[in-house]
């Protein structure tokens, strides 16, 4: 399902005055593509840093998948997708391009709370909700290889994010490897408890980042330029400003403020941008490990899909 909302200059996070962005486009709207996340709400602070006549409209989609083929087809100009999806599209030709970093962690193994289950060896035969073709099953099934252990030693359960918090508490599965706000929910009302942050591989935090068209930067770089600029203003001020980062939440998604609190308040949501070294490693070996469990068929052209060209120029304006 997608839904739209249009944040003009004089929305409510936006303030009186906007700092200049260098090569913005008078007059013109922007759309951008963003999910239902505590980590994707980045978009939302954007207009407070667009130059004047530039207008944000944001679009907003419940999969990644739907955000990534939006960017694809052009019915976005940019968005935030998880990894996964981006490297797919990539891998399969399509002309997705990730131009920046847009926001680590954001992920937990969730079980239920009394289970007994107090790390990855103790999922063995549980039923575990996973999002199969998200970031979080490719994080779960590399924990589940550092622990000696494959997806044949659980029985996975295929869960929708939104949905896995309230099959929890059913009882309906044992544990979930899912994406804030879900598993700050689980947390805060006692339902789960945490089993890990699944940050200990290669891979490090890395879960969601910017794309956009090869078309787009083609026809028009100096506004990819200026969105990757507005982007980063957003995340710095996003991180240096969590409590009104959790009352937009709150108010934009419906959220439960407690389950946000959680999720900021244990640092597992930072908002980035800047696509460096340590994330252009972390990308392609992200890419490698869905080569290996066959979600790919092969990798990614990486010096078409990962370009830092943009991120590097507003690192060193």
């Amino acid at each position: 399902m997608i839904r739209r909302r249009h944040l003009l200059a004089a929305a409510a996070l936006a303030p009186a005055a906007a700092p200049h962005v260098a090569n913005a486009q008078a007059a013109r709207t922007v759309k951008v593509g963003s999910l239902r996340l505590i980590h994707s709400m980045t978009p939302h602070f954007y207009q407070r840093f667009a130059p004047a006549g530039l207008t944000i409209e944001i679009i907003t989609f419940d999969s990644p998948t739907d955000g990534k083929n939006a960017v694809v087809t052009r019915s976005v100009d940019v968005g935030g997708f998880g990894i996964a999806a981006a490297t797919l599209g990539a891998a399969a030709g399509e002309p997705v391009v990730v131009v920046g970093a847009f926001c680590n962690k954001g992920m937990a193994i969730v079980a239920k709370k009394g289970s007994g289950i107090t790390d990855i060896a103790g999922l063995r035969g549980k039923r575990v909700g996973i999002w199969p073709g998200s970031t979080q099953e490719v994080f779960i099934l590399e924990r589940l290889r550092m622990t000696g252990m494959s997806v044949r030693d659980i029985q996975p359960i295929r869960v929708p994010f939104g949905e896995m918090h309230a099959m929890l508490s059913r009882g309906d599965i044992d544990a979930y490897v899912g994406a804030e706000p879900g598993p700050g929910l689980s947390i805060s009302s006692g339902v789960g408890e945490l089993v890990e942050y699944p940050y200990g591989t290669a891979m490090g935090g890395l879960n969601m980042t910017m794309g956009t068209s090869e078309a787009l930067i083609a026809q028009d770089p100096a506004l990819v330029r200026t969105m990757l600029g507005i982007h980063r203003r957003a995340s710095e001020y996003m991180m240096a400003n969590k409590a009104e980062v959790a009352e937009a939440t709150v108010r934009i998604l419906g959220a439960p403020r407690a389950a946000v609190d959680q999720a900021l308040g244990a640092d597992n949501v930072e908002y980035t941008w800047k696509l460096d070294d340590t994330v252009l490693t972390q990308a392609r070996t992200y890419a490698e490990h869905m080569q290996s469990l066959r979600q790919i068929r092969q990798l990614p052209d990486f010096a078409k899909f990962l370009n830092p060209r943009f991120s590097n120029e507003i690192a060193t304006s």
